[in-house]
């Protein structure tokens, strides 16, 4: 009888981390994988927007989210601006941009 109980509970227990890890699993990758993608836009945009010489990078902040790059921070002028937004949409993966910059 124990060990009956004893390969019933095996079972259960491997029942459950199928159910619990193996839809994590995927979830958390997707996730992981989004999180990779973003970080690589944004790296890409922070250089781009750094190798734009009339822009003074060092005020402009890059993040992105799900393909959508968003930009804040000051710049000198509302050309600057809209050349930022150029910038960032012409980068790879990049889905949308919001710019929220502002004239110093």
């Amino acid at each position: 009888m124990k060990q009956q109980n004893n390969r019933f509970f095996n079972f259960f227990l491997i029942v459950l981390m199928f159910f619990f890890l193996g839809g994590t699993s995927m979830s958390m990758a997707e996730t992981v994988g989004q999180h990779v993608d973003d970080s690589v836009i944004t790296a890409k945009v922070k250089k781009d927007i750094y190798d734009e010489l009339t822009l003074k990078s060092s005020e402009i902040k890059v993040e992105t989210s799900k393909g959508v790059g968003q930009l804040s921070g000051f710049v000198s002028s509302r050309a600057d601006i809209d050349r930022a937004g150029e910038v960032a949409r012409l980068v790879k993966g990049v889905k949308s941009v919001k710019n929220d910059l502002q004239v110093k």
